[in-house]
């Protein structure tokens, strides 16, 4: 089973639409959608916005029913100039950039006392979700790379340079890392993808409005064409 988690109605009503034999199981003020998604079993659900709903989300997702992978859709604000308005980004890891423990000696967005430096994505999701991009959405680029998170909009040229010189990042968002830290501390296997909607700089805000549907579109049949092959 499926576990496919957008933060906001607009990510995932789509999703919603076009799945069969539904069945709606409320939890934790959320309604999880259980049934099928082009011929797999899923279970679609709304986060709400910010990394405290996305990490209560995937904890009450692996609780409730028995997803075999969690696959976090939605938009995101580019962070290099190459990946452009509508593209999708395929995270390769995932970094919570407001985690700051600097005081204390460790690296912006370490976490202390744990193992790990950043979150894993799984390879073969990644791999199935850019072939299936690349399908049904020809005329966009797919890229893979660190997607950084953290409970900010990003609207500042300043911000997102530093964003992109400290980590790396490909594009900035509001909940990946968190659903990325809930799945790694359960042992799913996760992916986080992303449409991107924004530059992430001080055009961000005229940006955001205009192209944020024809991201989710193209978001939306790359998470259907994957849930084909994954049946």
């Amino acid at each position: 089973m499926l576990g496919i988690i957008g933060a906001m109605d607009t990510e995932v009503a789509k999703l919603k639409e076009v799945m069969e034999d539904v069945n709606i199981t409320k939890a934790a003020s959320m309604e999880f959608y259980e049934g099928k998604l082009n011929g797999a079993r899923a279970v679609v659900v709304k986060a709400g916005v910010g990394k405290v709903n996305a990490a209560c989300c995937t904890q009450v997702l692996i609780d409730h029913f028995p997803v075999s992978c969690v696959i976090n859709t939605g938009i995101a604000g580019s962070l290099k100039s190459e990946i452009d308005i509508g593209d999708v980004v395929l995270a390769t890891d995932a970094v919570e950039h407001d985690m700051d423990v600097a005081a204390l000696g460790y690296a912006p967005g370490k976490i202390p006392d744990m193992d790990v430096e950043s979150f894993e994505a799984d390879e073969k999701l990644r791999k199935i979700a850019k072939e299936s991009c690349e399908k049904v959405n020809p005329d966009i680029s797919v890229y893979e790379g660190r997607v950084v998170t953290g409970d900010q909009f990003i609207s500042s040229k300043e911000k997102k340079a530093w964003l992109t010189e400290t980590f790396g990042g490909c594009c900035a968002e509001m909940e990946g890392a968190a659903i990325a830290h809930a799945a790694y501390l359960n042992q799913v296997p996760f992916l986080i993808v992303r449409a991107i909607s924004d530059k992430a700089d001080d055009s961000a805000q005229m940006d955001y409005p205009t192209f944020e549907a024809k991201a989710i579109e193209h978001s939306v049949r790359l998470i259907v064409e994957m849930a084909g092959r994954l049946a």
